[in-house]
């Protein structure tokens, strides 16, 4: 079935249903159980039942009820590795089906263009191949629990300051070859729904942008799904009805239907929302796609099988998982296997960035564990993907209960104080509740039981000269709605680990963080971990990396750099001047620009190290579009390997192109003395580029393929002809 020849059950409902039904079907409303972050209330008279939309990704947040809080995004991109995110989705989904919801609004495919954007923990790469093989695989996870997956933000949202009017000026091969290949993949992978974004490409908003929706999107990909607005997008009726947009969310203003009690007042000022302005919507708009869409459909303005296409694409979807042969039963949360895998995927995500052989730990060593945010669980950034979890652990509480030795606390300087988009929204949080763990009790510690009722620094320091290691905990804030100020860890925080350094030559630092930082500290530890937002198994998934429990094999999805050095930084290109971001860096992002600038990034593309030692042998050439490697562990520790493949093409008069691309990664473990072949699928487009003349275009000519530890660890080469 397509959404536009309906069969079928769909095609009998279209003929069933009466045009103000129909009307019903595609906006949102309020949902009476106030758990849905959207809900299309159905028709009872046919039997199609309500509709719900959950937020996600990092967790289920339905009206504030508890799930199990995984990691975020990014560090699930640090693992390379589809088959854990493919079970991240299923895992979703099965969490998204006992809360009752249908949809899932997961995952985030936006490429990581800013380095400080605060929504950057929810996304997966600078890279569009990453991007797109996990966001495929979530989605197939997902939906293979009869759960719609929604992508999102389609497409250049890369940034949160002023998203919701800035117009991303972008060239068509940039967007083809970066921003849309990670929804492409989505889509390929059989996404059920796309999110159209606040933002305007080229000057227009993205919910009436006809060429991304009705021609790319729907058109040249046949993507039969729905499209829906991100909440309080849509800028219009018939502009975006006939652009392609399905369904208008959350389709009343936030004060509900009528204007219902509790809600926003009709005089709310999106610019009075301080450090948000211009990241909030007008939450006060609602209901365009409701008795206006009819007048227009009335007026001739859209064309009446426009309406029977927006209704066709939701019931196709809503029939595809189940929804409309009778209500659903299933699901599970907060199970022993959900819990481990969250837990699996913040240690598998975590990477070694820097070690002087102290880590791992010895069992019986004396620790310090200091930082501002040490009992607290870092569960992820603001807005949306705030999760409430049944339980969380704290670094405090990992370390005690997996060491040995003597553990000592301190927090050193004040604690580093969390934002949240919800913070400058009238209704609050309608989805979030407080976060275990957060406020130094909740984990099964009292501050002034302790001996720590006040951060003191000097009580750090004395800490650490006293421990045989001290292991720093650091971390950023970040949500939605803005963006970090700066790569600076905020706070006192660069003071606390200098300190502790020059009192324990053994120190350890441990950072929590939406995405690059700057480590200005880094020569001063003896190693470096980054965590990400480990979510709710935090203490227990970094003491199981500390102490070698687990080998530490998370790779950089996101290069490293000092914040000058990366090429959004012009005012004009971030975050714009007049309204409008020129994406006049084009190719050249993340590890693309660093490849051909003049400046050595703090950390590359795809760094990591690991606890054993691995030898490549010589590469060969599968065919043409795949190449394989011997890899063998050569150190006395299990490990696991993330192999990367990355293309070089050949020279062609007049046409530009990255030095290189990532193109294939497998990962692997091996025991101690283990050899093992490992195979790579190519991605075709990593060979191609888009001509805007005659669409993906390979050169012919030689392609030498670099394979190694990272972008720039490359252990052997080999070249395929094309």
């Amino acid at each position: 079935m397509t959404a536009s020849d309906p069969t079928g059950t769909v095609a009998d409902l279209l003929c069933a249903l009466t045009r103000e039904e129909k009307l019903g079907l595609v906006r949102g409303t309020s949902d009476p159980e106030g758990a849905a972050t959207g809900y299309v209330a159905g028709v009872e008279r046919l039997g199609v039942p309500p509709f719900r939309l959950v937020d996600g990704p990092l967790g289920v947040r339905a009206g504030g009820r508890e799930a199990t809080a995984f990691p975020a995004s990014l560090a699930l991109a640090a693992a390379f590795d589809p088959d854990l995110a493919r079970e991240a989705g299923a895992a979703l989904g099965r969490e998204a089906k006992a809360r009752g919801q249908d949809a899932v609004l997961a995952p985030g495919a936006n490429v990581v263009r800013v380095p400080a954007c605060g929504r950057n923990f929810e996304y997966y790469s600078e890279d569009p191949a990453l991007a797109g093989r996990l966001a495929a695989a979530v989605i197939e996870g997902l939906q293979s629990e009869d759960v719609v997956a929604t992508v999102k933000h389609y497409v250049a949202n890369n940034q949160e300051t002023d998203r919701c009017r800035v117009s991303a000026e972008v060239d068509e091969r940039t967007l083809r070859e970066l921003y849309l290949r990670p929804f492409r993949a989505a889509v390929e992978a059989g996404a059920g729904s796309v999110m159209a974004a606040y933002n305007r490409v080229n000057g227009t908003y993205v919910t009436e942008h006809r060429h991304l929706l009705r021609d790319v999107l729907k058109g040249e990909w046949g993507f039969d799904g729905y499209v829906v607005s991100d909440w309080f997008a849509t800028e219009s009726t018939v502009d975006a009805a006939n652009a392609g947009l399905d369904l208008e969310m959350p389709g009343v203003p936030a004060a509900g239907e009528d204007d219902a009690a509790g809600g926003a007042s009709s005089e709310f000022d999106p610019e009075a929302g301080g450090d948000f302005a211009g990241g909030i919507p007008d939450i006060t708009r609602g209901g365009l796609f409701g008795a206006p869409l009819g007048e227009a459909i009335d007026a001739g303005e859209v064309p009446e099988d426009r309406l029977d296409d927006m209704v066709a694409r939701i019931l196709g979807q809503m029939e595809r998982v189940g929804r409309l042969d009778g209500d659903r039963d299933g699901g599970a949360i907060d199970t022993p296997e959900h819990r481990a895998l969250a837990e699996g995927i913040a240690a598998r995500g975590t990477v070694l960035l820097e070690n002087d052989g102290v880590l791992p730990l010895s069992d019986a060593a004396s620790v310090a564990a200091i930082g501002p945010n040490v009992r607290d669980a870092t569960l992820g950034g603001g807005g949306s993907s705030e999760t409430t979890p049944f339980d969380a652990t704290s670094p405090a509480e990992g370390i005690r209960a997996r060491a040995d030795g003597a553990v000592t606390v301190a927090r050193g300087v004040p604690p580093i104080e969390e934002r949240s988009l919800f913070d400058a929204l009238p209704f609050g949080d309608e989805g979030g509740g407080d976060e275990a763990g957060s406020d130094g009790e909740a984990d099964g510690w009292d501050d002034e039981a302790a001996g720590d009722p006040h951060p003191d620094l000097d009580e750090a320091v004395a800490a650490a000269r006293g421990a045989d290691v001290a292991v720093v905990f650091v971390r950023d804030t970040a949500t939605e709605g803005m963006d970090r100020d700066d790569l600076r860890l905020p706070g006192e925080q660069n003071d606390l680990v200098r300190a502790v350094a020059a009192a324990n030559d053994r120190t350890a630092v441990v950072v929590n963080s939406s995405g690059p930082v700057e480590l200005p500290w880094r020569d001063d530890v003896a190693a470096i971990l980054e965590a990400w937002y480990p979510g709710q198994a935090d203490g227990r998934a970094i003491a199981s990396i500390l102490y070698g429990d687990r080998d530490p094999s998370g790779r950089l999805p996101i290069t490293f750099a000092a914040e000058d050095d990366y090429p959004a930084t012009e005012p004009a290109r971030y975050p714009g001047v007049d309204g409008r971001a020129r994406y006049e860096e084009g190719l050249l992002v993340g590890y693309r620009h660093f490849d051909v600038a003049a400046v050595e990034p703090v950390y590359p593309f795809g760094h990591g190290l690991s606890y054993a030692d691995f030898a490549y042998g010589d590469g060969v050439v599968v065919d043409g579009s795949a190449v394989g490697v011997d890899v063998e562990n050569v150190g006395d520790r299990p490990g696991r390997e993330v192999v990367q493949a990355y293309v070089r093409p050949p020279s062609v008069d007049g046409v530009e192109r990255p030095v290189r691309e990532l193109a294939g990664f497998a990962a692997i473990s091996l025991a101690p003395g283990e050899r093992r072949r490992v195979a790579l699928d190519l991605d075709e487009r990593a060979f191609g580029r888009y001509d805007p003349d005659a669409g993906w275009t390979i050169d012919s000519g030689s392609y030498d393929v670099e394979i190694g530890r990272s972008i720039e660890d490359v252990r052997t080469e080999v070249t395929i002809e094309r």
